[in-house]
């Protein structure tokens, strides 16, 4: 109780400090910027992503998702970290940063554990079910993704094509 008496005492100083004395009410507290909500949506069968920020579909990506026997995972996830210049680890196999590299120039690690959105070393593989589970971009596709999205921003995937998902991504066709 005492904690919670001496934060809002502080909190008033600081009111009081930025208004000049006078008493304000919370919500009529200038803001500096409005908060922003991102999600990004993964139409797995379409193979598309979709960015969107306070509710407006703002960019659209071709995606390469997860191959047959090494699917995409579907649920809900968050950014957890992102990495530019990755390098490589699977079964053994350690690729540097680098022309050669599979995760390409950007790693956008999900909270699904292995799974990420990254770039490419197979441009051509986008568009189709070919990775291992995570989702592909090409090269400058990452790269402008990579500078939207931060840590803690939803990433949906999605394994149907649901009403929701055919009127998110033709609203940009």
């Amino acid at each position: 109780m005492r904690a919670n008496q001496a934060m809002v005492t502080a909190a008033m100083v600081v009111v009081g400090t930025l208004t000049g004395g006078r008493a304000m009410a919370a919500e009529a507290l200038p803001t500096t910027a409005a908060v922003m909500t991102r999600r990004v949506v993964v139409s797995i069968p379409d193979r598309k992503l979709a960015v969107i920020e306070n509710n407006e579909v703002v960019q659209v990506f071709a995606v390469a998702v997860g191959a047959p026997a090494t699917p995409s995972p579907v649920g809900t996830f968050t950014v957890v970290n992102r990495v530019a210049n990755p390098t490589y680890y699977h079964s053994g196999t350690v690729v540097a940063p680098g022309p050669r590299n599979p995760l390409g120039k950007r790693w956008i690690g999900l909270s699904q554990k292995g799974y990420g959105i990254h770039g490419t070393d197979n441009q051509a593989s986008v568009g189709f079910a070919k990775s291992r589970g995570c989702i592909r971009l090409r090269t400058a596709d990452i790269e402008r993704l990579f500078e939207r999205l931060r840590p803690g921003d939803v990433v949906e995937l999605h394994a149907e094509r649901t009403p929701e998902i055919e009127q998110l991504f033709a609203s940009v066709d």
